[in-house]
């Protein structure tokens, strides 16, 4: 098949890898046009742009829905992961096979912007890989195939897409030979739920919260946005932690090291901090922190 790929993160790379050598044509990549970031504000290439330009892969960045549809006249499929905007009706029937989506997340569970995320904050234990029919709703098109993997108690999000990026090429492959053959995809049954995209606001930890709660955060907004909290007015970044064996006499948010753990109370246990980013400052372990701070007695993050 002629295939194009619409996609923004390096996320999709895998399966541009794979698409490369396969049997098939990838006649063409589309991602979003380049955007100004860091402090200069400098224009800068998606990944995925970067990967077509390097590849000499046929790249377009469409300012607009006309531009999409001229991109993808030309193929039997259009492949989207992560491109960043939902597809109008009229684009997705113009390929021969129309459109299909590569989701990091079982559907109908986690539809959104941030399926992976979302299912690490509500201590999910396993996770997966959808390659549905794309149709103008939020990830509401019937499935081809899906691929479940475990999630490790201690992934962090960026180690779960990672993991999922590589998973998704082979239920990519299942999904084209599906398409080939004629196999129509089943609708979505179940339960459906919206992984909604985190902000700042949300990743701010309240430590009144159970810790095994805490710690999900933690994983699951790293490392965007990142989970945070406040130290002495100012805002204290945590990169990793993980719920205490021990139980100290703890106040939600007290600090206090105890042997050669840095640890802070949560509403039910501690919490040892591994990883922080204190205002100004790189990251550092958290012990090397807290002994430069030099925490006066009962004192707390709020």
């Amino acid at each position: 098949m002629r295939l194009a790929v619409a996609a923004t993160p390096e996320v999709a790379l895998p399966t541009l890898h794979w698409l490369q050598t396969s049997e098939h044509d990838l006649v063409r990549v589309i991602s979003q046009p380049d955007k100004p970031s860091g402090r200069g504000q400098e224009l800068h290439a998606s990944p995925v742009s970067q990967w077509a330009i390097a590849n000499s892969i046929d790249l377009v960045r469409p300012a607009n829905v006309e531009e999409i549809d001229a991109a993808i006249a030309d193929v039997d499929l259009l492949i989207t992961i992560g491109y960043g905007r939902i597809l109008p009706s009229a684009t997705i029937s113009i390929p021969k096979f129309g459109c299909i989506n590569l989701h990091f997340s079982l559907l109908p569970k986690y539809r959104g912007a941030a399926p992976v995320q979302r299912a690490i904050e509500a201590g999910e234990t396993q996770s997966g890989v959808t390659v549905f029919a794309l149709d103008p709703g939020m990830d509401t098109g019937p499935i081809y195939t899906s691929i479940t993997t475990p999630i490790d108690p201690t992934m962090r999000s960026f180690e779960l897409l990672d993991k999922l990026s590589h998973v998704g090429v082979d239920a990519l492959k299942q999904a084209l030979v599906a398409i080939e053959k004629g196999t129509r995809p089943t609708p979505q049954t179940g339960l459906s739920s919206l992984a909604a995209k985190i902000s700042r606001d949300e990743a701010q930890l309240n430590w009144s919260s159970p810790a095994h709660s805490l710690v999900n955060k933690i994983r699951a907004f790293y490392p965007q946005p990142q989970a945070w909290t406040v130290f002495r007015g100012q805002p204290l970044k945590i990169s990793s932690a993980r719920v205490s064996d021990v139980v100290p006499d703890l106040q939600p948010g007290e600090l206090r090291v105890v042997e050669s753990d840095c640890v802070i109370g949560a509403l039910d246990k501690a919490i040892v901090l591994e990883r922080v980013t204190p205002a100004g400052k790189k990251e550092m372990s958290a012990l090397d922190w807290s002994r430069g701070a030099r925490f006066e007695d009962a004192e707390r993050c709020g």
